[in-house]
């Protein structure tokens, strides 16, 4: 069902979406989909929470490989995650971690993209030991404004406007480099 819905997403978007052609496409009777989810946003919510679960998959098998020495290359590896995830995972695109149904679909107390920072913030610390001050706040700027540039670039092309795309990862990279590779007694800003 989960995968009809994916593909329904795309089609028709969540507004569009109905159990009725949920039901339809997963070839099921609908006392099926009710007997699992007891409408479509909890439907969506399931969708959302394993789409969640690969790319924090997706994320692990990059950060257990050797090729990331350094912590941008783990921003680097989320951002890119991101977008192949945009490219490749049916209804992502439409629905991202849910904000389109609920900012707060993930988690009742923190919005979704809070609960992304955290999540990297935890894989960054874990792979490359970082100890810094406010690490999670600033993975939540820096996802807030990945989130927002990654999609201007698939408004502006299918596939995603390429040089949209660059921007974003120099604009999060520079950010982070700010906060996280500063040197120690300097001030930041904010």
């Amino acid at each position: 069902m989960l995968d009809a819905c994916a593909e329904l997403v795309d089609e028709v978007g969540y507004e569009g979406l109905t159990t009725t052609l949920l039901a339809e496409r997963a070839e099921v009777a609908i006392g099926s989909v009710y007997q699992f989810f007891p409408d479509k946003r909890a439907i969506v919510q399931a969708l959302t929470l394993r789409t969640m679960e690969s790319y924090l998959q997706r994320l692990d098998e990059r950060f257990a490989s050797d090729d990331l020495t350094h912590w941008w290359d783990g921003v680097d590896a989320g951002i890119d995650e991101y977008i192949s995830m945009h490219r490749t995972v049916p209804g992502f695109r439409t629905l991202h971690f849910g904000d389109v149904v609920d900012l707060h679909l993930l988690d009742e107390q923190r919005d979704n993209n809070g609960v992304i920072a955290d999540q990297l913030a935890r894989v960054l610390a874990e792979r490359f030991g970082l100890d810094v001050p406010d690490l999670r706040f600033h993975l939540e700027i820096a996802v807030e404004a990945a989130d927002a540039l990654i999609k201007l670039a698939f408004r502006r092309l299918p596939e995603g406007d390429d040089r949209v795309l660059a921007e974003a990862k120099a604009l999060i990279r520079e950010y982070l480099h700010r906060q996280v590779d500063a040197p120690a007694g300097v001030d930041q800003p904010g």
